[in-house]
């Protein structure tokens, strides 16, 4: 029987580590910010993109596809809370009700307090 079989385990093996570039003296040690990322793409080199510095302040506003169709679903009126035990049982549900029922409560962990 082969040793990685049940055997118990194996001991990895002993890589040398890539040694670390040395700084000119006078200079501090830290390392560099990484710069911004250049993409190129393949079916046109000619166009090159660069990585955004940071994302979307209101990124989440674009996952939310129905806005409203959960309250709908569980039969909540717009503008009031759903409780959290209707949102709970609906988690539990299959399909889009049991989809959208976890994502609420998935987004209702983000909130700041």
């Amino acid at each position: 029987m082969r040793p990685s079989r049940g055997m118990g385990v194996m001991k990895a093996l002993r890589m040398p580590r890539p040694a670390m570039p040395k700084s000119p003296v006078g200079k501090s040690s830290m390392p560099r910010m990484p710069t911004p990322k250049t993409i190129t793409r393949k079916d046109n080199p000619d166009e090159v993109t660069m990585y955004a510095k940071g994302g979307k302040s209101k990124w989440i506003q674009g996952a939310i596809k129905k806005p409203g169709a959960l309250h709908e679903q569980l039969g909540v009126p717009k503008g009031e809370k759903i409780p959290a035990k209707k949102l709970a049982k609906a988690a539990k549900a299959p399909g889009k009700l049991g989809q959208r029922a976890r994502f609420a409560q998935t987004l209702s962990g983000m909130r700041k307090k």
